[in-house]
């Protein structure tokens, strides 16, 4: 492990601190026992005999067995989203249901945005993804079939693999939030000072970076700024790894930046709050009135919008004692088309008992951007966790046979 990955893994655990465990016997047989002996011998020999029958009949039973797991002859077809932070949970879960017998396709052959992923699982094209972020994916389900169905109808949120995991907001450069006494995203707004700080085109307008296409995040962010009649305010939509190589350069250069990013990821540890950058708060929350009227918009209620982060990675917090941060915290769960969880309650019931931890999905974020990012990387590592974890798991499978 090198010093960068070393410093990486520290800096991440700084900020997971700042934000919120058989001896034998001998026996004698004398010349006067020896017809006693002798029937006694038959008699062991007898009793031999019958337990290597019962053994030879064990024998015979064990592989009728091994094939009766649940998931035998059953073909699995899971997707994953199109972020790489989503990668490695969604390989615990195609590893998992293997060891119940499931023919799970890789997720990677079917890398999907928010936007068709819903609309595929409730057509049948798809059977789950572990990759869901509620309550903003919430919209999706609204979305209507051909049929004139929705697709809330024939999917359900299954389990809790991160309830509460997704702590999610805007960051900026520290240095010019300090030297400008910026708290809230509001006073690139509000003050044309420091709009003009992020005005990088000279239209008067204060860009900040904002989410990828498709991903939902960008269509809350565009209605947290007409809610917050942010007219002075705009986001740019574009290729997320593209947007957080632009703030970290900027940050290494301690020039203004802004941008929307969550955890967990690998993300904060080079943009790190209360070292090189701060959370911004907000002082309005968008709530369910959907002021952009996108079809399900209501969903993206961020009420109540708070964190509970120091004044140090939070410089709101000094005041107000709780971070504003305008985001609910977000739950990460496994989404299923109904008739798949209804044909297969072994599966349905793993996929109820598993929770994953929100450091260790970032740990293995942070080995993804430090090279190892294949397919196969990212299966060792999901494989690796489960080993690491084994008498965990093996509650869970156990649970599941249960159910069979």
């Amino acid at each position: 492990m090198n010093r960068k990955t070393i410093s990486r893994l520290l800096a991440l655990l700084a900020v997971f601190a700042l934000i919120a465990a058989a001896c034998g016997d001998s026996s004698e047989t004398t010349t006067g026992d020896t017809a006693a002996a002798t029937t006694a011998a038959a008699a062991e020999t007898t009793a031999a005999a019958a337990e290597t029958t019962a053994a030879a009949a064990e024998t015979t039973a064990a592989p009728e067995e091994a094939m009766a797991l649940p998931g035998e002859g059953v073909d699995v077809t899971m997707a994953r989203a199109n972020w790489s932070t989503g990668y490695f949970q969604a390989e615990i879960y195609r590893l998992l249901l293997g060891e119940l017998g499931y023919n799970v396709s890789p997720p990677s052959e079917l890398e999907l945005g928010p936007n068709q992923f819903y609309t595929a699982l409730a057509e049948g094209d798809a059977d789950l993804w572990a990759n869901s972020w509620y309550p903003g994916h919430i919209s999706w389900h609204q979305n209507e079939l051909t049929d004139g169905s929705l697709v809330a109808d024939h999917v359900s949120i299954v389990g809790e693999e991160m309830i509460a995991g997704g702590l999610q907001g805007f960051l900026i450069t520290k240095a010019t939030a300090d030297e400008y006494g910026i708290t809230h995203l509001d006073q690139l707004n509000d003050d044309p000072e420091i709009t003009a700080l992020f005005d990088t085109d000279g239209d008067g307008v204060a860009e900040i970076f904002g989410c990828q296409e498709s991903w939902t995040c960008d269509n809350i962010i565009t209605a947290q700024i007409a809610y917050s009649g942010w007219d002075n305010i705009t986001q740019t939509i574009a290729g997320y790894d593209a947007m957080i190589a632009q703030m970290i350069d900027r940050v290494a250069q301690d020039e203004p930046g802004v941008i929307y990013t969550w955890t967990p990821s690998a993300y904060i540890t080079e943009l790190r709050p209360g070292d090189n950058v701060v959370w911004l708060a907000m002082e309005d929350i968008l709530d369910d009135s959907n002021p952009t009227d996108f079809e399900g918009g209501e969903a993206f209620d961020q009420r109540p919008g708070t964190a509970n982060l120091s004044p140090e990675t939070c410089p709101a917090a000094a005041d107000a004692g709780i971070c504003q941060v305008g985001w609910s915290v977000a739950d990460i769960q496994v989404t299923i088309n109904n008739d798949f969880g209804d044909a297969n309650p072994a599966a349905l019931a793993l996929l109820d008992a598993v929770k994953l931890s929100v450091i260790d999905v970032s740990l293995a974020n942070v080995r993804q951007s430090n090279g190892e990012d294949t397919t196969e990387a990212i299966v060792a590592m999901a494989q690796e966790w489960i080993d690491n974890n084994r008498d965990l798991v093996d509650g869970w499978i156990a649970a599941a046979m249960a159910a069979a």
